[in-house]
């Protein structure tokens, strides 16, 4: 089993920054796929981001993210981050990081086996 732990969630005014960190442990990440997702209150659990954590680079984003968000990994640390810039305050929610014990990329929440236990990200107009 894999254990996720998420940081740098916060408060931050439209157009601001924050970057996310998901330290994961326990197990070895060479062949996980790795996404982060969000839910606001009163919605369904939607996708952000995913990479996949070999060297292939992969990475997949939502239409709603794209050129604003940026994922990245770091091997070494294992630990993968989730740059957003510009932010809207329709990107408040609860941001989760997840594992997926296989090297293929997926946007589907389902298809994830472990879960962080979420980080609050609030952006006020």
């Amino acid at each position: 089993q894999v254990q996720l732990v998420e940081s740098g969630g916060g408060l931050v005014q439209a157009g601001g920054s924050l970057r996310l960190s998901c330290a994961a442990s326990g197990r070895t990440f060479s062949s996980y796929a790795m996404g982060w997702f969000r839910q606001a209150p009163g919605k369904e659990r939607e996708f952000v981001a995913a990479i996949s954590w070999s060297g292939s680079g992969t990475i997949y984003y939502a239409d709603s993210v794209k050129g604003r968000f940026t994922i990245s990994r770091d091997n070494a640390k294992n630990t993968v981050y989730l740059q957003m810039n510009s932010l809207k305050p329709e990107d408040t929610a609860v941001y989760y990081c997840a594992a997926r014990r296989s090297s293929l990329l997926s946007r589907n929440a389902y298809q994830y086996n472990d879960w962080g236990q979420g980080t609050q990200v609030t952006v006020s107009s």
